[in-house]
């Protein structure tokens, strides 16, 4: 379990420095349609070969599968490809691990969980976090009517990525992890088709290996590998427990992005840091009690 617990972790946090490498050559668009595509290609052929392992799909689960898949994965990408244009990966990995503090805010919401003091320190703390970051994550003005919307965009990607979490769990109730998180990008991803466009190719036609080695490592080490042992790890451990792991990727995410990019980390930045996971760690104690 250490090693399925922790790849993904790792995985993901390298995640947010590639795709910053990915956009210097990529739209946000074509970034998040090429590692999604190449995913798509690679499932399509674990399908295939190993079929037997895959749960039965009927009709009805199609649209349910679609909506989990674009939301929570098409959506996802999209948003915070578009935040790291502007935001700094560091910034973006510490807004994105706010995903646990929405799952409190959405259980509360569609399933009626109580709401306790510690949950509104919790939200709160973490909250503030997100300010101060989302004001120092930049050297650019922080108040730009683009910079916002690209730290609102990051927001919005951690929202559905928590959603994703929380829905995703209840279909494991029909699928196991492998069927779910195939389904989940095959289906999903054809809502990127709409948004296919000449400068795909001709983006594509430009890209260095630099480039093409920042989409092959998305798409098949957070992505592929990343998803796959994340479904695994929530079929063996509860949600709440595994969620504790998350906290972890913005650390690493920060130290990856100070050696690969010589990203300043400021006292401020470090702050916001503290409070982020401060507050999610309240939150994380809240669901262990």
């Amino acid at each position: 379990m250490f090693v399925i617990l922790w790849l993904p972790i790792v995985l993901w946090a390298f995640a947010f420095p590639f795709i910053k490498i990915g956009l210097t050559e990529l739209s946000p668009v074509n970034l998040t349609i090429m590692r999604l595509f190449t995913v798509c290609a690679i499932f399509l052929v674990i399908l295939v070969v190993f079929r037997k392992h895959f749960s039965p799909i009927r009709r009805k689960d199609i649209i349910p599968l679609f909506l989990l898949g674009f939301f929570g994965l098409v959506v996802y990408h999209l948003g915070l490809n578009y935040g790291e244009t502007l935001i700094s990966p560091s910034a973006a990995s510490l807004i994105i691990a706010t995903i646990p503090l929405f799952m409190v805010i959405l259980a509360a919401i569609f399933l009626k969980e109580t709401i306790t003091r510690r949950i509104i320190a919790g939200v709160l703390v973490s909250a503030l976090g997100v300010i101060v970051i989302s004001l120092v994550g930049t050297t650019n003005n922080p108040f730009s009517i683009p910079y916002l919307s690209a730290a609102l965009a990051v927001l919005i990607a951690a929202v559905v990525g928590a959603i994703y979490t929380i829905a995703g769990k209840k279909l494991l109730e029909r699928f196991n992890p492998l069927s779910l998180t195939v389904y989940a990008f095959l289906f999903g991803s054809l809502g990127l088709l709409p948004l296919l466009s000449p400068s795909l190719i001709s983006q594509a036609i430009a890209m260095t290996w630099t480039g093409w080695s920042a989409v092959l490592f998305l798409a098949i080490f957070p992505t592929v590998i990343g998803y796959i042992l994340w479904y695994v790890a929530l079929e063996k451990v509860s949600a709440s427990h595994i969620g504790v792991y998350l906290y972890f990727i913005p650390v690493f995410s920060t130290i990856a992005s100070y050696f690969m990019f010589n990203e300043p980390i400021t006292l401020m930045f470090i702050l916001g840091a503290v409070l982020v996971i401060g507050g999610l760690l309240l939150l994380g104690n809240h669901q262990h009690t």
